[in-house]
């Protein structure tokens, strides 16, 4: 009978039942598509990774990343949780404080360059996007995208910031909300939002990263939810890809000058599950020359697989 390791971390969180949970199966030799699908459904988290070793010997790991119902090509938390699990089993009780690692996963996007640090108990990761983002043609419709949400008209948009589409490898419908208060009052409906949303290049629907400039807390540049149409409909307590594809819409909207800019992004409030991702940009000439996701995460569990 087959013995497969595997870790629980919660992702963007720097302590355990916050911010997104994540499986991460350590060999996955021997396993079909429809097996690593099945083994998702079981876990039944937002995301699966399935690890094997890497094409390239230089390299750390190959990894496949699937949600319940469907394989995605890149995705910030696991990639983020993955590279701690990884840094940490190798190290074999975790790295020490103020150690660090450099790895690189293969994905489907490509290979993404990873920087593991550990510093008071705490380990953080960051990755440098395989995928700058990329703003897609679409024409809103705010009187539709707030019926989907259940907000009025006049509370989608602040400032110059307007709903827009964005992705640096998963397309994500960013759209701005008036507040905190309008943030707490989103009740997302999810066939409404299936009728106007974008499809991507895999024939599923452009998910709703919502946001906002007031924060909960002080160190924070934004607030945001997530939510996928399904089917199933759920809401997502912390989204990497989707930072990634919201760092097109800040450099758009805010056009910050030259140089490094670093912005904490909460999410999950709402939901009870608290999370912080950094989203680093080294902007030159208004256009970004690199962007970095980072974030801590946490182990909660380990077992083994008998399939």
């Amino acid at each position: 009978m087959p013995q497969r390791p595997y870790l629980i971390y919660d992702v963007f969180a720097d302590r355990r039942l916050a911010g997104n949970p994540l499986a991460v199966v350590l060999d996955s030799t021997g396993l079909d598509d429809a097996a690593m699908q099945k083994i998702a459904g079981e876990f039944n988290l937002s995301e699966t990774v399935f690890v094997s070793p890497a094409a390239n010997a230089a390299h750390t790991a190959a990894i496949r990343i699937f949600t319940p119902k469907y394989e995605l090509p890149f995705a910030g938390h696991p990639t983020v949780g993955t590279a701690i699990a990884l840094a940490e089993r190798g190290s074999g009780d975790g790295p020490a404080n103020d150690a660090a690692a450099i790895l690189v996963l293969e994905e489907k996007i490509g290979n993404v360059r990873c920087a593991v640090t550990h510093e008071g108990g705490l380990a953080f990761a960051e990755f440098d996007l395989p995928q700058l983002s990329q703003k897609l043609e679409f024409e809103p419709d705010n009187a539709a995208i707030a019926a989907a949400i259940g907000l009025g008209p006049h509370e989608i948009g602040f400032e110059n910031h307007q709903p827009s589409l964005w992705s640096a490898g998963v397309p994500y419908l960013a759209v701005p909300v008036a507040g905190l208060e309008a943030m707490a009052q989103i009740r997302f409906n999810g066939p409404a939002w299936l009728e106007l949303a974008p499809r991507r290049g895999d024939g599923n629907p452009a998910c709703a990263y919502l946001y906002c400039r007031e924060t909960v807390g002080h160190e924070c540049a934004f607030h945001a939810r997530m939510f996928v149409p399904g089917p199933p409909t759920y809401e997502d307590p912390a989204t990497g890809s989707a930072v990634a594809a919201f760092s097109g819409a800040v450099l758009h909207f805010d056009q910050p000058r030259d140089g490094t800019h670093t912005f904490w992004i909460e999410q999950g409030m709402e939901m009870g599950r608290p999370s912080r991702i950094r989203l680093e940009i080294e902007v030159k000439g208004l256009a970004a020359n690199t962007a970095r996701i980072g974030g801590n995460a946490v182990k909660i569990a380990e077992g083994v697989l008998t399939v």
